[in-house]
């Protein structure tokens, strides 16, 4: 059902009804709402089919944050938090990955397999906000790149920041970013 909410989806329908609307015109003899209809419908079409093809759904929840954890959100979490849960939760176009450029710069990121952001948790813990991002691994090695790149992951997203890796399997890690 998301994917029928995206950007992409709303322009392709819209160029869809303009480029029917015009051939409907065509077909019963008006001119211009013809010219209309199917030189404006159709570039919004394949504008709206080319965005559909390069669509990077935002990251769901993992469990959905309650009241406590917004207001966690907007009280204690850091910026770069804030930002980050911003980042994820909305349509890309372009990318083949969430934080693909940050994973990168850390030396995470692997062209053949990267590692995909597939869902974000908020807990309080003791009062602290803390946004957990689970990635699902390219293979089983790249688990140990993680652990060892996990005061950098802290530094990385900024001051007042713990990071965590943990293993939930061979394939899936989870990054918890506490604020401090």
């Amino acid at each position: 059902m998301g994917s029928l909410l995206s950007p992409g989806s709303w322009i392709t329908v819209s160029g869809t009804s303009l480029a029917v609307f015009g051939l409907v015109a065509y077909a019963t003899d008006h001119p211009t709402l013809n010219l209309v209809g199917l030189f404006s419908g159709i570039p919004v079409l394949l504008g709206g089919l080319a965005l559909k093809s390069s669509e990077l759904p935002p990251v769901p929840w993992l469990q959905p944050p309650d009241a406590q954890s917004r207001t966690l959100r907007q009280t204690v979490a850091t910026e770069v938090q804030r930002r980050l849960v911003k980042d994820v939760r909305r349509w890309r176009y372009g990318q083949k990955a969430h934080l693909e450029s940050s994973l990168e710069i850390l030396k995470l990121w692997h062209r053949d397999k990267p590692p995909q952001l597939t869902g974000l948790r908020e807990n309080d813990v003791q009062g602290h906000y803390q946004l957990t991002m689970r990635f699902r691994l390219g293979s089983e090695e790249e688990s140990q790149a993680w652990f060892d790149r996990r005061d950098r992951l802290a530094r990385f997203f900024g001051p007042g920041l713990e990071a965590a890796v943990v293993v939930v399997d061979s394939h899936c890690i989870e990054v918890q970013l506490l604020s401090c």
